[in-house]
């Protein structure tokens, strides 16, 4: 079946009606299938020595075999310490195979699981661990300068495990689960991620869906039906994640693809040449980017960039930020159309796609719900015609998520008359036929003279100047006009942050948008501050320029 007829059947399994009345039928036949595929247990009777993960950089591979017996033994220690079913663990690592063995213990523990972004402070991970109450936390030895204060700070976790080496106040976590039986336990309920937002704008907010029913070789992964009807995932996929673990994103889909079978190429961290190699190294079929990867590797020398086979490579997937139109196209010229984007938050409150025809004829889509109706409403609530913007509303039957400990904010996602719509804060507007197309990030927004600007159309456009490696727009003070737009730029290397650089920049902008939008300054930084999920954390410019103010801007 092809990708474009096995999509349509997803949609209309998903959603049988695309107006406004929602009904949700999961087909039958290819849940039951993966539910028989949810975890590692099966593929470790079938073929034990096929490798579940591979890391990039050393080579060293995690078999099916090693991946279920270390994930039973982890999952039997922590039902020695006493956890049960809806008991919470914590794990702070950077890429690391064993991340995949603490994962699967929970999920096959009936536990809830949280991934802490591995660049916070002690402070920021504690604070997770503990408005988690997670009773365990897994860190690894190299961010041992941050986890060794974790304890004093979240007096509710009762253990601690190290990877790789010591940490005080830890226990090894390998000399650990030695000690128990590589035997899963009587029971396994079914697990799951309660992943956190990225806190751009304060403290992150906990994303809390109930357990899922059933043991975990009865339950359904949610990621897994979309890998198998979309994409096509299967035990012969060899699937590049180039992006850190705890992002909800990288371990959802790598958790997806090994409930089916298939091999996770884990790259420690991404470089522009290192994902290229391990394409051809390891035959890679399918993998999953953000538009600033695509960015870095179009900057690369054309030497650089066709030195690699990529002829194995036949679905990359993208995500987490609208892609610039110009370099996508360049994606599409230089890889075939095999990119597929969608559009959805941690949250799961719905979901777009887009094929890589519908995106060509329609450059700029990010696809149509398959999850969900999209509504578009304005401030007050009331729903906007097509190809006008507004905020972007995902209709399912029951509100799917909550932030934990905080009512306040799940009622600010939720539209004011309809309890069961929610919004992730995206600005959007769609066109006659459904497709989706975002504007910005509504916190993101610049009023300059009570005109609206949405910075991601202006950095889009500056993105593709050759001296340009990334691009922030903001909005800083202006007695005049409240706020002035500035474009705060890292340039690539070996072009020099002078004046009359700055200058070129502005005058080559404004010839491709409109005046009152464009930049009216830029300033230059050795580097933005962006995680390597592609967050950028735009909050850190504004305080420069707003000096932690009152202001509406955070």
């Amino acid at each position: 079946m092809s990708l474009g007829r096995t999509l349509t059947r997803l949609r209309r399994s998903l959603n049988p009606s695309e107006s406004s009345q929602v009904k949700h039928n999961s087909p039958e036949p290819i849940t039951q299938e993966v539910a028989k595929r949810m975890y590692p247990g099966r593929w470790a009777r079938e073929h034990p020595e096929h490798a579940a993960a591979i890391d990039s950089a050393s080579g060293e591979t995690l078999t099916y075999r090693e991946l279920d017996d270390q994930s039973n033994q982890f999952a039997q220690l922590l039902y020695a310490q006493g956890l049960r079913r809806g008991d919470h663990i914590s794990v702070f690592m950077d890429n690391n195979l064993t991340y995949f063995v603490v994962v699967w213990a929970a999920l096959r523990s009936g536990l809830y699981i949280t991934t802490v972004n591995r660049y916070l402070t002690a402070d920021e991970a504690a604070y997770i661990v503990d408005n988690s109450e997670s009773r365990a936390l897994v860190a690894a030895a190299n961010l041992a300068d941050v986890a060794s204060a974790i304890p004093n700070m979240a007096p509710n976790c009762e253990t601690y495990f190290s990877v790789g080496g010591a940490i005080d106040g830890y226990a090894d976590f390998e000399n650990a689960i030695a000690n128990f039986p590589a035997e899963p336990l009587t029971e396994q309920p079914a697990g799951t991620l309660m992943l956190y937002s990225s806190g751009t704008t304060g403290r992150p907010k906990g994303i809390f869906r109930p357990l899922p029913e059933g043991m975990i070789d009865e339950a359904i992964n949610p990621v897994s039906p979309l890998l198998a009807m979309v994409w096509q995932v299967n035990e012969n996929t060899v699937y590049l994640s180039p992006a850190p673990l705890y992002h909800s994103a990288p371990i959802g889909f790598s958790i997806g693809v090994q409930s089916l079978g298939g091999t996770v190429v884990m790259m420690r961290r991404f470089d522009e040449i290192g994902a290229l190699e391990a394409i051809e190294k390891h035959h890679v079929t399918h993998s999953q980017w953000v538009p600033t990867m695509f960015t870095r590797m179009l900057k690369l020398s054309e030497a650089d960039r066709t030195q690699f086979d990529l002829s194995s490579h036949k679905v990359a997937i993208h995500a987490a930020a609208p892609c610039p139109v110009e370099i996508k196209q360049r994606m599409m010229d230089w890889w075939g159309p095999i990119l597929y984007e969608y559009y959805g938050g941690t949250e799961l409150n719905g979901l777009t796609h887009a094929l890589p025809q519908e995106w060509l004829e329609r450059p700029g889509t990010v696809g149509k719900p398959i999850l969900g109706v999209i509504h578009i409403c304005d401030e007050e609530g009331r729903e906007l015609p097509p190809h006008e913007p507004g905020i972007v509303y995902f209709e399912l039957p029951e509100m799917p998520f909550e932030y934990l400990k905080d009512a306040a904010k799940t009622k600010e996602a939720q539209h004011p008359d309809h309890p069961n719509w929610s919004a992730l804060g995206d600005v959007g507007y769609v066109d006659e036929d459904g497709y989706l197309f975002l504007t910005d990030r509504a916190t993101f927004m610049i009023i300059s003279g009570g005109v609206n600007i949405y910075p991601q159309e202006i950095e889009d456009a500056m993105i593709v100047h050759d001296h340009i490696l990334d691009v922030a727009v903001i909005g800083v003070p202006n007695t005049e006009m409240g706020e002035e737009v500035k474009a705060v730029v890292q340039l690539v290397e070996g072009i020099e942050p002078t004046d009359e650089e700055a200058a070129d920049l502005l005058a080559w902008t404004r010839e491709r948008i409109a005046h009152y939008k464009a930049p009216r300054s830029v300033d230059f930084r050795d580097e933005l501050p962006r995680l390597p999920t592609g967050k950028l954390y735009k909050r850190f410019l504004k305080d420069e320029y707003w000096g932690k103010t009152g202001s509406r801007i955070v």
